[in-house]
């Protein structure tokens, strides 16, 4: 039982700043928080449109966040599809959010 509860604190300790972050995000606000936006000189940000990228990047940590709360819930029951199939989406999104971040120009400005 004490593994359970320790795996519920660490999974709440990372999903709820999770969850805060998203919450930031989706606002539209929070761009110094995005990796490689954050790098990008002045110039070439003025050039992205940052509340949509927040929206989209804020939307994708709400998925995420839900996701750990599904892998704390594979571990309690003991699911190991469950656990299984939540790491998998985890992993999904990741790898979503990258391609259709550096694809296709969708958050630059007209």
């Amino acid at each position: 039982m004490n593994e359970k509860l320790a795996l519920i604190m660490i999974n709440g300790i990372i999903a709820v700043p999770m969850l805060l972050l998203a919450f930031y995000l989706y606002k539209g606000k929070g761009g110094f928080l995005i990796a490689g936006y954050n790098t990008l000189p002045e110039e070439e940000k003025a050039k992205y449109d940052e509340p949509a990228l927040c929206r989209f990047v804020g939307k994708n940590m709400f998925v995420l966040a839900g996701l750990m709360v599904v892998w704390t819930i594979a571990e309690i029951f003991e699911i190991l599809w469950l656990l299984i199939a939540g790491i998998a989406l985890f992993v999904g999104v990741v790898v979503f959010m990258i391609i259709y971040l550096n694809t296709g120009n969708r958050f630059r400005k007209s």
